[in-house]
């Protein structure tokens, strides 16, 4: 029965993870106090392992641990109450201990004990004279040692254990991070993030499974985690399916880098899970007390995003990437400021036209974006980031808005020019887009042949059922829609067949090295000119640069064309200028 209770109660110390943990600063505070109040050099919070005290915080003490026998913390432990020895040299029991023999001579110590009546250890002050200690002074003995057990149990259920894996999370390796830099600082260290699955690897195994396998799978690698690190060093909880742990000190990068690889090919070649998942470890040097906690941790786990996007198992942080994602970060928090600050975005427009005659046709509007801090920022850099997030709906808007508000202005005018919009893909889950769309024409009396829709080739064959749902309504409705970069996509010529467009725009990558009517890039161009003819499309080259190209475009029959050779992309008022001379005279190239 004793036997029994003693494994229970080493059951509750393993559980709170405190054993082998750096040093607290919570934990510390009580321990000076202690010192204080009984005036005396030496106190500690012990704690009793199987067969040693652990010292979690100290005062006066250099070494971490003693042997568990003969020391009076552990009857402390085992008695589960305060004791008082007034002098350990004439004390029968601990004359000869390690404590006696290395001169103490008083000693006191209070139980710490759990809510369920385990005693962990004790809270303990020691002295080198013997001496009496007074009900007041053992009464706030008993008091903070109680403070060292709220402490220790708001830290396991608030914000500190994970409550699946019961390992510390992302809180306690901050916490352990700023400990351990205040003991070592300046010591170079790496830190390792495991992410075990991407996200929709993760919902995909909850949607089929249910939560309770992802619970399974992070229990199934703590375990292999922990058999990795080994009793000595502490492994982190620190996302849903993310785990952090430090590499030994003073060891060669590479060398581990090539351990890592090893280890956990063969820890993920046992998983349960390893054909629906993909494991990426990121790895962050950095420099203790040196770095922040915070930002090391965020370091190896974009690390780890880096190892997945390159299709590799490991990567070490790189600060140029860093930068570039804080970058991307930054314009998108951003963005949503500019939509709403009717001075940052404009559109501009680049004609295109008629390879026939020479005539425009027609124009595109293109998103441009005037940081207050950054200046010019490229579309290429900002749209692909919107497009992944919920900016992907005003963004749309704010140019469609745009462009009617400009195709009524210039009907006033007497300018009759048709102007195409790019949507994106995440656009065609908008159940109401076509509906705002057929909205803002009338309310500008804008006829829908004037407004052209764009969307790309890769966008249509993402959603393709969504795709040609839309674009049908689209067409029924008498707006003129378009393939934008043709070629670049992956599409069906039976889809593209059912698709109700009327154009597609060959992408300017197959266009910009044509320089005359032989070599790979025209037999390509040629091919797919003629099979968008074939399917009764019209077809606009995107890029043209060289009157060479447009010659070459002329000749194997595409209709149209865009580019420098042209115009680049005008603002309002010098496109207006462009245009009015364009009605009298052909185009040829036009600075812009």
């Amino acid at each position: 029965m004793i036997e029994y209770q003693e494994e229970a109660r080493l059951d509750a110390l393993y559980q709170l993870k405190l054993l082998d943990t750096p040093p607290a600063e919570s934990f510390d505070r009580i321990t000076r106090m202690v010192s204080q109040i009984f005036g005396l050099p030496v106190a500690a919070v012990s704690l009793t392992d199987r067969d040693r005290q652990w010292f979690k915080s100290r005062v006066g003490i250099d070494h971490a641990s003693i042997p568990r026998e003969g020391a009076p913390c552990a009857q402390v432990t085992d008695e589960g109450r305060a004791l008082i020895i007034e002098d350990l040299r004439a004390d029968p029991d601990y004359a000869d201990s390690v404590l006696g023999q290395a001169g103490t001579r008083f000693y006191a110590g209070a139980p710490l004990v759990t809510s369920d009546g385990f005693a962990l250890g004790a809270l303990c002050v020691l002295g080198t004279e013997p001496r009496q200690a007074s009900t007041d002074e053992m009464a706030a003995l008993a008091d903070l040692a109680a403070m060292v057990m709220a402490q220790i149990e708001l830290q396991h259920a608030f914000g500190r254990i994970d409550p699946v894996s019961g390992m510390p999370n992302r809180s306690q390796f901050r916490d352990d991070l700023i400990d351990l830099a205040r003991d070592h600082p300046l010591e170079p260290r790496l830190a390792v993030v495991i992410d075990l699955a991407r996200d929709d690897q993760v919902s995909r195994i909850a949607r089929v499974m249910g939560a309770a396998r992802i619970d399974a799978l992070i229990r199934e690698a703590r375990r292999s985690l922990l058999r990795s690190l080994g009793p000595e060093r502490t492994g982190y909880h620190v996302g849903t399916v993310q785990f952090a742990f430090l590499a030994p000190p003073d060891i060669d990068q590479d060398v581990y880098l090539d351990m890592l690889r090893t280890s956990f090919a063969a820890a993920r070649a046992s998983s349960t899970v390893r054909f629906v998942t993909s494991v990426a470890i990121g790895v962050r040097p950095f420099v203790l007390g040196q770095d922040l906690a915070d930002d090391v941790l965020r370091g190896a786990a974009s690390a780890a995003q880096d190892a997945r996007q390159a299709d590799g198992s490991i990567a070490v942080f790189s600060p140029d990437k860093d930068t570039a994602h804080r970058r991307q970060y930054a314009l998108l928090r951003d963005f949503g400021t500019a939509l709403e600050a009717g001075d940052q975005l404009r559109l501009v427009y680049q004609p295109r036209i008629d390879l026939a005659n020479g005539r425009c046709v027609g124009a595109e509007a293109l998103l441009r974006w005037e940081h207050p801090r950054l200046g010019p920022v490229s579309p290429a850099e900002f749209i692909p980031l919107i497009e992944q997030t919920s900016l992907a709906r005003p963004t749309t808007q704010w140019v469609l808005d745009a462009a009617m508000d400009q195709l009524a202005q210039w009907q006033r005018d007497g300018l009759d020019v048709a102007l195409s919009v790019n949507i994106s893909a995440a656009n065609l889950v908008e159940v109401d887009l076509i509906q705002r769309i057929q909205l803002g024409l009338l309310k500008q009396s804008i006829r829908p042949d004037l407004l052209e829709i764009e969307l790309t080739e890769s966008a249509i064959m993402d959603q393709p059922e969504d795709a040609l749902a839309m674009l049908g309504e689209l067409a029924a409705a008498g707006i003129c829609l378009a393939v934008d970069d043709f070629g670049t996509g992956h599409s069906s010529l039976a889809y593209l067949h059912r698709l109700p467009v009327q154009v597609v725009k060959i992408d300017q990558a197959f266009v910009r090295d044509l320089v005359e009517a032989h070599g790979s890039d025209f037999v390509l161009i040629e091919a797919m000119i003629g099979l968008a003819h074939k399917l009764g499309f019209r077809v606009v080259a995107e890029g043209v640069e060289t009157e060479e190209a447009a010659a070459v475009l002329r000749q194997i029959g595409c209709e149209e064309a865009q580019g420098f050779l042209f115009a680049r992309p005008m603002e309002t008022a010098q496109f207006e200028l462009w245009m009015t001379e364009q009605l009298g005279t052909p185009p040829r190239a036009v600075a812009g």
